[in-house]
């Protein structure tokens, strides 16, 4: 029997997964394809809707900055009522694991460079180390990983005038492992509490402590019991204890992609996973399947209405040569300049227009081909294949791909309704 859908959404990253629930929710079939494991594990665990202004000024308020934003941008396509239903989608799915929900502000987030990145979604184990909290903080970071390095981050945090006293401090992890291991088997370490890890780590950092009022580790402070291990040592050290969000491999990101797919699992969406789609058929105007490739068979998924949330340049949604720039999979428009030499400035962090490429949308999020026209009338897009948008400067990509992935799925889900 042919595979048939109401609505497919392509793609398994946090815009695809946020359409699949937006679309479940009216009740309809809905299946998430995806080829590989989401990027989430590759990011930071943090969620920002719009922290900084020309890529450099922090923006403390984001839903004021909205409106100047170019009509072009997503936010501006499909406005702030589908921003806030992709942040309360995001909420309902991770419960009381993050916060951020009671306020429109952006909080201020310690990084493991020792920057302060504005967000709006953070995990509560990283609440305790804000840098709007004026309490003396000791970094801790572990000999052997060079990921996170805690004299440097202190004193780039310092040299930000945090108003609070900042220091750091190198330990040894109370464990021996290769120097290969990865940070879940660190983290899975503290949770069993092997070889008393708990109590001993704990040592270590008192010897460091010398009064500081709260103390922030790289984010591996256990997985399945993190909650506990950060009690046991808040309790032995006499002081607050929180998480640092890394960079990759993310602890934090892989928990945030366990709890979006398990919210997916919950709203009776079904997943595919592990195999590449590779093209697709359709009939007037309308997309009747798309094809995945099946050990070199390709397998047809049918659906009603289907949704392109396969990322952008880096997740490889958008593709590029010396002479063109492609969408691959339905063969969207991507507007960019013909000459090459116009795709980027001179500046290593210059206002790059490659960073903006991406399928044109309408005001429905149907892609565009050159004439305007629609690509395909059952064809949504979201995320980072959208263009319009610079999110890693303005520092908006996940809030993006919650917005849009929000607006995409209702509006199929819809669509199959009526």
């Amino acid at each position: 029997m042919p595979i048939r859908d109401d609505v497919l959404v392509v793609g398994g990253g946090i815009a695809g997964m946020t359409a699949a629930l937006a679309a479940a929710e009216s009740g309809v079939q809905v299946r998430l394809l995806s080829h590989k494991k989401s990027t989430l594990r590759q990011a930071s665990g943090l969620v920002d809707v719009l922290g900084a202004a020309d890529g450099a000024s922090p923006i403390a308020e984001p839903f004021e900055m909205i409106d100047r934003l170019p009509e072009t941008h997503p936010y501006r396509i499909v406005g702030v009522d589908a921003i806030r239903d992709g942040l309360g989608l995001f909420d309902s799915a991770v419960g009381d694991a993050y916060v951020g929900g009671h306020t429109d502000r952006n909080a201020l987030v310690l990084t493991h460079g020792g920057t302060i990145k504005p967000t709006a979604r953070y995990p509560a184990s990283v609440e305790p180390g804000l840098a709007s909290v004026p309490e003396d903080t000791l970094l801790v970071g572990f000999g052997g990983l060079t990921d996170f390095d805690a004299p440097a981050a202190a004193d780039h945090l310092a040299a930000t005038g945090v108003p609070f006293e900042v220091d750091g401090a190198t330990v040894e992890f109370p464990i021996t492992f290769r120097d290969d291991a990865r940070t879940t088997r660190l983290a899975k370490a503290l949770d069993d509490d092997e070889e008393d890890a708990r109590e001993r780590l704990a040592d270590a950092v008192a010897a460091e402590l010398d009064g500081h009022e709260r103390v922030g580790f790289p984010a591996m402070l256990g997985d399945d019991h993190g909650d506990a291990v950060r009690s046991e040592l808040e309790d032995r050290l006499g002081a607050a204890v929180f998480d640092i969000p890394t960079g990759p491999p993310s602890l934090l990101g892989m928990q945030l992609e366990d709890r979006l797919i398990s919210a997916l699992d919950a709203a009776g969406v079904r997943m595919a996973s592990g195999n590449p789609a590779v093209g697709y058929e359709a009939d007037d105007g309308r997309i009747e399947s798309v094809l995945v490739d099946r050990r070199g068979t390709e397998v047809p998924y049918y659906a009603d209405e289907f949704v392109l949330a396969t990322g952008g340049l880096v997740g490889k949604g958008i593709e590029s040569d010396r002479e063109s720039v492609t969408e691959p999979l339905f063969g969207c428009h991507v507007p960019h300049p013909d000459d090459r030499y116009e795709w980027s400035e001179a500046a290593a962090f210059g206002d790059h227009a490659f960073a903006r490429f991406g399928v044109d949308p309408d005001d429905d999020l149907r892609p565009r081909d050159e004439s305007g026209d629609e690509h395909f009338a059952n064809l949504r897009a979201a995320g980072g294949v959208l263009g319009g948008a610079d999110v890693a400067r303005e520092k908006s990509a996940a809030g993006v791909s919650l917005a849009t992935g929000a607006y995409a799925g209702r509006r199929a889900g819809e669509e199959v309704t009526q």
